[in-house]
Formats: structure tokens, C-alpha cells, sequence
């Protein structure tokens, strides 16, 4: 059928269902609800669908549309439930299960009748992470099912008069609601207010006498301090005391000012670092990474069994296999998160293993480079050029490594330089709900990670051209197809980790044929280094990026700034399969 996706964001759902309804042979197109109604009108005339699907919206169709056009709404809560903020009320409310509902659109929200819906058990993480695994497996799935209902012809949608239906309307989930009372509140009930809001919209508080938004949280085992006390920085987070512990908590974003009425998540310690020091604290430079009057308390890279705090990046080994984990807020990459990941994984070299996982944890594997950094950089082209290096130099640590075989395991979406940190890895495997972005176009940028051998080695040199030039989504199953993925993990978010290491375990049960593959990869990358030496790959892709990054009219800059704020940029027209956007 031709499909016309109707969504606020292309996001990470959006992406997914666009995905997977081109795998099933659809013809489909996106139009950006938050271009405007007038937008979605064009895009109905344009592409003429048998059917509109609207996987993320906030705004309401145009009545005219739904009334044309059989309107299939995705609602992130059980048949029933109405309102704003479903995933919100769910994790506030400790809900075991929750669910997604496909409805069609009509005048009143939520109201529709059901064309199909799915549920999955709620794990105790953020709603970023719920929302991107658990609630996009339910809605996809639901999604093709309700497809293939409205295909068959014969199929009459569920009312919500239905008598097996709950109707419970859930107000909008405002602040006031997640306030956090240092003083009163428990560990537990801080954790639960941080992960109801830990990418949007954040949790209101004040730190320092600024007013900020708290964004993403993890308990913390050892650290105490008076409730509300800011008591150490690690990686970027800060830790603060609560009535019976601590948390962890990774971002922050400064509120709406005059200076920048657009202000974005960075890691916490850098948004620290830009307040004014609390009274006492007198005499010690400021910093650009974080707040001097606060000590950076470093965890172990192998974490003992016992202990309950936050890390991004952690090694530990079982027999002759290393798992090198590691998981930065929304998977994007400072020099800072490349730089201490590259340590880590020479750290993971010098262990005496025969197989080294990279990644393996649930949810985002890796973006690429860090824009909201860069983007808050007093010289974003300088940081841009060194986040970049940075990448490139993890990227080639793992190219080079030839003594074992290197793992890269997806459990959740990767995109630009992400995607070429894991093709440079031995093999991919890849949980059957990411979705992989193998481009940077959209960004504006020619990319680099040594893309440039990396993709045409997996995909060939035609299929290498599309993909980053169509700079379209791409499923974890068409990625095995073409060659991206060596590996399909079809196993809940929660069971990746547990799937991985049950499959690595596999690899190291063989030691004759590892050894083989191990001499092959070596003899390979030699005859390759012959024929063409990484480093001209290198010089070739960054002698692009460079002019790009400090060219100030470059698209990119624009692309970024608009990107990181959340602003809208590009026009209006639908984008179809095959088009670059």
C-alpha cells in the first residue's frame, strides 16, 4: 500500500515503523506534523495513501484529513487509557505492565476505535529507554498488525464503548508533580521522578540559585550528605544527597533566559561548572568541564559484584571473554566519553582474552560525535574537529586490533559514527529492534570513522553510495541483509545482555576455529594496509570534514544548532523513500 506517515519528529519510533513497513513492501512517505496542518494537507494531496499512520504526534490530525482518510493514531498506553502523558503516569504510578494502542483518529483524543494493541512488563530504567525498546516493539508490532487489518478489508476495529474496555483519562503530567522535596523524599521516589522525565521534559529544581532541569538518574551506594547537597562529579554526572542516599544524575539544562531561549541538555557538571561557586568556596579557577569546588570521584572499571553506583563505561571478563559496556545519555560521544572509552578499551586489550564484546548493554549503542557538546562549545568547529579526531581514533584502535576477535553488540539504535564504530569491530550483532542511520548527510557533514572502508568492506561500494546518500533509516533485519549485521538477537530489551553473553560464550567454546579466524583477520587487515594504508583513509575523510567545520556558512552549523534546541529546520515537503533528508 502507500503509506503516509504523519509524525511531530522522525524520531527513534517514527524511524523504526517507517522501517519495517518498507520491509513489508510499502511504498512509504513522511510528512512533519510540526510543519503545520497546511503541510499535511499538501502531503495527503501529494502522495494520494490508502492509509496515514501517525506513530509520534503531538498535535491533532487535521479534521478534513481523518475524515478523507482512515487515520491510524499510536497511543503509548492499554486500550482505554487517554491523555497526554501515558508513559508518564506509568512509571509515576510503579506500573508492572503497561501497553500501546492503535486507534483510529476521530474529534475526541484518545477516543478511537481500536485496530490493534499490544503490552510488555515495565523494567525499572527511564522512559527514554522504555519508550525506544519496550514501547517500540509493542507499537511496531502493533502497527503491522493493524496494516494488515486494514489491508484485509474484513476486519471491524474494537470501539472503546466495548464493555472490556477501561476508559481512564490521564491529565497532562506537569511539573508540579515531579517536584522533588530533598528533604522528604527517598531515594526511590528521586529515582522514579528522574526517570519519568529523563530526556523530556526534565525534572524543575534549583542548583546553586540557578533554576535547572534535572535530566536521567541512578542510585548511588556509598556517598552521603545533607538532603539536596551537591556531593561529588564523576563523568560528566553530579551526585546529590537525598533523605536516605544518593543519585547519580548524568544531564542538566539551564532554563529559558534572554541570552538563549532555546537552552539544551549537556552533561551535568559542565552546566555546574558555568554557576557561580556556593559561599565558602573562594580562590580556584573556574573550569570549562566542571565545577572546582566539587572532587571527581572515579569508579573502577571492573565494578565489584556489590557495589550500586553509576558508570559509563565498565569492563568485566568471564573466562577467556572481556565485555567492555558502556552507555552515554542519548548515545552521543565527546572527546571526553571517546578519549576515556579508548583508554578503557586499551585497558580491555592488555587482559588476556581471545574475544572482546563492545557494547552489549540495552538501549543506544552510539551516535557519533557529541552535538549538544559542541554545540555549547565556545568554539564549536575547534571542538567539533576534536571530537571528531577523538572518534577516529577509537574507531582505528578497534580496525587495528588483530591479536581477537572483536564483538560489536547492538541492543539498541546507532547512527552515524556509531554505526562505523561497530563495522569496525569483526562482527555485529544487532537486537531485532534497533534501527541503524549509516548516513551524516542530514547533519550535513561528509563523515568520517573511516566510513569510507568500513562500509564499502560490508555492503560493497553501490549499496555503501545509497546509504549515505538516500540517508534513510534502516532496520536491524535489512541490515543483516545487505551485510551491516552479521548477527539477528531476537530477544526483549532486557534479555540482550544475557543473549550476548550466552552467544560469546559460543565463540570462545571453539578455541581451533577462533585461532583461525584470528590468524585470517590479521593476514586480512595486512594485505589490506598494502593496498591502501588506514591512515589515507583518515587524511581523506577529515580533509572533507575539516573544511566543513570550519567553514561558519556550512550548512552544518545551522543543521546542529536546530538539532540540538529541538527547533524546526528543512522544509515541509513529505519525505518519500528514496529522497535525502
Amino acid at each position: 500500500m502507500d503509506i503516509l506517515l504523519v509524525a511531530s519528529a522522525f524520531n527513534s519510533l517514527s524511524q523504526r515503523v517507517y522501517a519495517e513497513l518498507s520491509d513489508q513492501g510499502h511504498r512509504v512517505d513522511v510528512v512533519l506534523a510540526s510543519h503545520g496542518p497546511e503541510a499535511v494537507r499538501a502531503a495527503v494531496r501529494e502522495t494520494r495513501p490508502d492509509l496515514v499512520v501517525a506513530p509520534m504526534l503531538k498535535s491533532a490530525v487535521p479534521e478534513d484529513v481523518w475524515q478523507e482518510h482512515t487515520c491510524l493514531i499510536v497511543h503509548p498506553g492499554p486500550p482505554g487509557d487517554r491523555g497526554p502523558s501515558s508513559l508518564d503516569w506509568a512509571i509515576a504510578e510503579g506500573a508492572p505492565r503497561w501497553g500501546v494502542t492503535v486507534l483510529q483518529a476521530e474529534a475526541a483524543m484518545d477516543a478511537g476505535d481500536v485496530w490493534a494493541d499490544g503490552s510488555f512488563p515495565m523494567p525499572p530504567v527511564g522512559k527514554s529507554d522504555v519508550y525506544r525498546n519496550e514501547v517500540a516493539d509493542a507499537a511496531t508490532a502493533a502497527v503491522l498488525q493493524a496494516v494488515r487489518r486494514y489491508a484485509d478489508g474484513s476486519y471491524k476495529p474494537r470501539p472503546q464503548s466495548d464493555p472490556g474496555i477501561r476508559v481512564v483519562w490521564r491529565d497532562f503530567f506537569r511539573q508540579e508533580r515531579r517536584r522533588i522535596d530533598w528533604e522528604k523524599d527517598g531515594t526511590e521516589t528521586v529515582l522514579c521522578k528522574l526517570r519519568g522525565a529523563d530526556s523530556q521534559p526534565g525534572v524543575r529544581d534549583e542548583l546553586c540559585g540557578r533554576e535547572v532541569f534535572l535530566h536521567g538518574g541512578h542510585p548511588e551506594d556509598r556517598l552521603r550528605g545533607e538532603p539536596g547537597e551537591l556531593l561529588a562529579t564523576r563523568s560528566g554526572a553530579v551526585c546529590r544527597a537525598t533523605r536516605d542516599g544518593a543519585v547519580w544524575i548524568p544531564e542538566l539544562r539551564p532554563r529559558k533566559s534572554s541570552g538563549d531561549p532555546a537552552p539544551f541538555r549537556r552533561p551535568a557538571a559542565s552546566v555546574l561548572a558555568g554557576f557561580p561557586a556556593p559561599p565558602g568556596f573562594h580562590g580556584m579557577p573556574g573550569s570549562s568541564d566542571r565545577p572546582y569546588w566539587l572532587p571527581e570521584i572515579a569508579a573502577p572499571l571492573e565494578l565489584p559484584p556489590d557495589r550500586t553506583t553509576w558508570t559509563d563505561i565498565r569492563y568485566r571478563q568471564r573466562g577467556d571473554i572481556g565485555f567492555l559496556t558502556f552507555s552515554f545519555p542519548g548515545g552521543a560521544m565527546s572527546t571526553t566519553h571517546c578519549r576515556r572509552l579508548l583508554a578503557a578499551y586499551r585497558y580491555a586489550l592488555s587482559r588476556p582474552t581471545s574475544v572482546l564484546v563492545l557494547g552489549g548493554a540495552r538501549d543506544f549503542f552510539s551516535n557519533g560525535i557529541h552535538l549538544n557538546v559542541i554545540e555549547a562549545s565556545s568554539d564549536p568547529a575547534g571542538e567539533s574537529w576534536s571530537n571528531l579526531n577523538a572518534m577516529n581514533d577509537l574507531v582505528e584502535a578497534v580496525l587495528r586490533t588483530t591479536d581477537r576477535l572483536v564483538v560489536a553488540a547492538l541492543g539498541g539504535n546507532a547512527a552515524a559514527g556509531g554505526v562505523m564504530l561497530a563495522l569496525a569491530a569483526d562482527e555485529v550483532w544487532c537486537r531485532t529492534g534497533s534501527v541503524l542511520n549509516p548516513h551524516y548527510r542530514n547533519m550535513g557533514l561528509y563523515g568520517s570513522e573511516y566510513w569510507t572502508y568500513s562500509l564499502p568492506r560490508r555492503v560493497g561500494a553501490e549499496t555503501a553510495e545509497r546509504l549515505t546518500t538516500e540517508a534513510l533509516p534502516v532496520s536491524a533485519a535489512a541490515a543483516e541483509r545487505i551485510g551491516l549485521v552479521d548477527r539477528l538477537l531476537p530477544v526483549p530489551a532486557q534479555e540482550f545482555p544475557g543473549e550476548v553473553e550466552r552467544l560469546a560464550a559460543g565463540l570462545a567454546d571453539d578455541p581451533e576455529l577462533l585461532t583461525q579466524r584470528i590468524t585470517a583477520k590479521a593476514t586480512a587487515r595486512h594485505a589490506d594496509e598494502l593496498q591502501r594504508p588506514l591512515a589515507e583513509y583518515r587524511r581523506t575523510e577529515l580533509a572533507r570534514m575539516r573544511a566543513i567545520f570550519f567553514d561558519p556558512h556550512a550548512p552544518y552549523h545551522a543543521l546542529r544548532s536546530a538539532f540540538v534546541r529541538k527547533l524546526p529546520s528543512g522544509s515541509a515537503r513529505p519525505l518519500a523513500a528514496g529522497d535525502a533528508r
